[in-house]
């Protein structure tokens, strides 16, 4: 008789990804879909997009043989209001298991170690610092969404990068970055209606969509635009400031850093293990992997192996 299979899933803003691994940490499947974070896209949609990617993630595989499924989810706490709940439910419920929903920090963390206590930093769309004990979250900071936060986030650079143009504007001193925001919104730097022209179009889009100007912000910084170092530098304090705040005073447990902006050669993520080397920051793999092995961990025991990557 089999042992069966779980499936893990990282939904975020921009993307949904599930894995299918079995007892061994075998991958068996792998789907994308849209992103599945319901703070960022419509609840439907979101719950929609999880339920896609679980089904492509497990196809060809028995759905009795589904052991335990967990879904690392961005705008988790979205799902406290009940009529939002009743969508996920009714998106998962031809699933012979109910998902278990763990925030994405929880993924994140669990992709990149086994061990049970510590400190995750997010940045990806948006940003947020968790405690973890016992491979759960226990308290965070920041997580507050566009409007009310995600400091050092990509949305949170996106917006500053149109600010820092917009102000370049008013001031006839456009560098590097502020070229570059106004190609990637389709307006001329000598228009003399520029600035009216890159509101209305940013105004136009959802307003998470402001972090596709956050690898300008890479771009520019690698030119040495001083515009996009001052950025980046604010973007790592506050992200460095967001982690330490929700640590123990002293505790040496590990650190691990996830999502883009915190991707190994990102400006904002090289001077955030800087700041952070004392306590030797660990790189997040895969969140869906991470999401793999919580599941695994469900169904299987502390024993679990581990995922291996995706090939």
């Amino acid at each position: 008789m089999t042992a069966g299979f779980v499936v893990g899933v990282d939904a975020g803003g921009t993307a949904t990804r599930a894995l299918a691994v079995d007892e061994s940490g075998e991958v068996l499947g792998f789907a994308t879909a849209s992103g599945g974070n319901p703070n960022s896209c419509p609840p439907s949609r979101a719950a929609e997009a999880i339920g896609s990617a679980i089904a492509g993630a497990s196809a060809g595989l028995a759905a009795s043989d589904l052991r335990a499924c967990v879904v690392g989810l961005a705008g988790r706490s979205k799902l406290t209001d009940p009529t939002v709940a009743a969508i996920f439910q009714r998106a998962m419920a031809d699933l012979p298991v109910s998902p278990a929903v763990v925030s994405d920090a929880d993924a994140a963390f669990a992709s990149a170690t086994a061990q049970p206590d510590g400190t995750v930093l997010v940045a990806g769309t948006g940003s947020i610092a968790a405690r973890i004990r016992d491979r759960r979250t226990v308290a965070t900071v920041g997580g507050y969404g566009w409007l009310l936060g995600d400091e050092g986030s990509g949305f949170w650079l996106g917006r500053e990068a149109v600010r820092a143009t917009l102000d370049g504007l008013a001031h006839g001193c456009l560098g590097a970055l502020g070229h570059a925001v106004l190609s990637s919104a389709a307006v001329h730097p000598e228009d003399p209606h520029a600035a009216n022209r890159l509101i209305t179009e940013v105004n136009g889009q959802p307003p998470v969509r402001l972090d596709r100007f956050a690898p300008l912000v890479s771009r520019a910084h690698a030119e040495g635009d001083p515009v996009a170092l001052a950025i980046v530098k604010r973007a790592a304090g506050l992200l460095m400031d967001t982690a330490i705040a929700a640590r123990d005073e002293g505790e040496r447990t590990p650190v691990v850093l996830a999502g883009s902006v915190l991707g190994v050669g990102s400006p904002v993520g090289t001077l955030v293990r800087e700041g952070l080397a004392k306590w030797h920051p660990l790189s997040s793999g895969d969140g869906a992997l991470g999401a793999a092995w919580l599941a695994a961990v469900r169904a299987f025991g502390d024993g679990a192996a581990r995922p291996r990557r995706v090939p």
